[in-house]
C-alpha cells in the first residue's frame, strides 16, 4: 500500500518578510556564470530551495522563513553583504533538481552529505550532524530501536521520501511505504496504517511537540544507524551547484567560523533544539570524507 501518489515535480512559492508570492521560473541571482558573491550582492537577495522540514528549514505559523539552516544562511550571508535570504519549498527529491536547473542559489534543508548526492552538487562545509530515532505509538509495543529489529520483525515501516533512513531500509532489504513530509508520517502512525517511521531524532522529537501527539506516540531514543557493518553517520550541510566554486569557498570560509565556535552555533541553532551534541566535530566536519562514503566499521 501506498500512503502518496510520488510527485514527479513540485511548483512553489517564494516565501519572505510573512507574504507568499508565486516564484519565477529561475533564480535572479544566477547568471551565465552561476551565482557568486557579486551577483547575489547586485540583486540583493539569495533564494534558496527548501522542503519545510522543522527545525531545519520551514514556514513558521506566522508565514515566515524559519529554521537552523536559514539562520545560518542569515548568518552566512549577512559576513558577504547579502542581509536578505528567500525560501523557495519543493520536494525533497526535487531539490538538488531544482537547484541544477537554477530555480534557487542553494538548497538549505540539513540534506545529509551522501556519495551519491555529491556526484549530483557541491555541499558546504557541514553544518550539523544528526541521529536517526523512531516514532512509534505510546508505549513501543513492538520494542523497536534499531534498524535491525525493523528487518527482523518485519513490521510496517513509513519513511519520508528521499530521507537517508528510505536509502537504510532499501539496503538492508526492508519494505517502506514513503509520504511527502513528516507530518503525514505522524499520521501514518497515528491511524495504525504503519507500526513505526523513521527519522532523524531531532525532526521526530520537534514533530510530536509541534504536533502535540505525545498522548498517542513517542520517539525512541537516538542511535546511529548501522547498514551492511557500516556505521551510518548523518551530516548535514548547504548545497550549492558544483559550477559555483566561488560562492561555495566564501560560504564555507564564514561556515567554519560559527561551527568551530560552539557558543556561537548555540546562540544561532540552539533556540531549534539543536545541541552541542549536533555540531559537527572530528570526521564529521570532513565533506570529501564523507562525500567518500567510507564510513566507519560498527564496533
Amino acid at each position: 500500500m501506498t500512503l502518496r501518489s510520488r510527485r514527479a515535480t513540485a511548483v512553489a512559492a517564494v516565501l519572505t518578510a510573512g507574504a507568499l508570492t508565486l516564484a519565477g521560473c529561475g533564480s535572479s541571482s544566477k547568471d551565465d556564470k552561476g551565482a557568486t558573491v557579486d551577483s547575489l550582492k547586485k540583486a540583493g537577495k539569495v533564494v534558496v530551495g527548501i522542503n519545510g522540514e522543522n527545525p531545519y528549514s520551514f514556514i513558521n505559523k506566522d508565514g515566515k522563513l524559519d529554521g537552523a539552516t536559514i539562520a545560518l544562511d542569515r548568518a552566512v550571508y549577512k559576513e558577504l553583504g547579502i542581509n536578505k535570504v528567500e525560501g523557495k519549498k519543493v520536494e525533497w527529491d526535487a531539490l538538488i533538481p531544482g537547484l541544477n536547473s537554477g530555480q534557487y542559489d542553494e538548497v538549505s534543508a540539513g540534506m545529509s552529505i551522501l556519495p551519491k548526492r555529491c556526484e549530483k552538487a557541491a555541499f558546504s562545509y557541514p553544518e550539523i550532524t544528526y541521529e536517526t530515532a523512531f516514532l512509534v505509538p505510546k508505549g513501543n509495543p513492538k520494542d523497536l530501536h534499531t534498524m535491525q529489529d525493523l528487518k527482523a520483525k518485519k513490521v510496517n515501516l513509513v519513511t519520508e521520501n528521499g530521507a537517508v533512513e528510505q536509502g537504510y531500509a532499501k539496503t538492508m532489504g526492508i519494505a517502506t511505504q514513503t509520504v511527502g513530509s513528516p507530518e503525514e508520517g505522524l499520521q501514518a502512525v497515528e491511524s495504525g496504517q504503519a507500526d513505526v517511521f523513521a527519522l532523524t531524532a531531532i525532526s521526530l522529537r520537534t514533530l510530536v511537540k509541534t504536533q502535540n501527539a505525545q498522548d498517542k506516540v513517542e520517539v525512541t531514543k537516538a542511535f546511529t544507524a548501522t547498514v551492511d557493518g557500516k556505521l551510518q553517520i548523518g551530516a548535514g550541510a548547504a548545497v550549492f551547484r558544483k559550477g559555483d566554486t566561488e560562492l561555495l569557498k566564501a560560504y564555507n570560509k564564514e561556515l567554519k567560523k560559527i561551527i568551530d565556535d560552539p557558543k556561537r552555533f548555540n546562540e544561532i541553532v540552539g533556540k531549534y533544539g539543536f545541541t552541542e551534541a549536533e555540531r559537527p566535530k572530528g570526521k564529521t566536519t570532513d565533506t570529501a570524507y564523507l562525500c567518500s562514503g567510507k564510513l566507519p566499521d560498527a564496533k
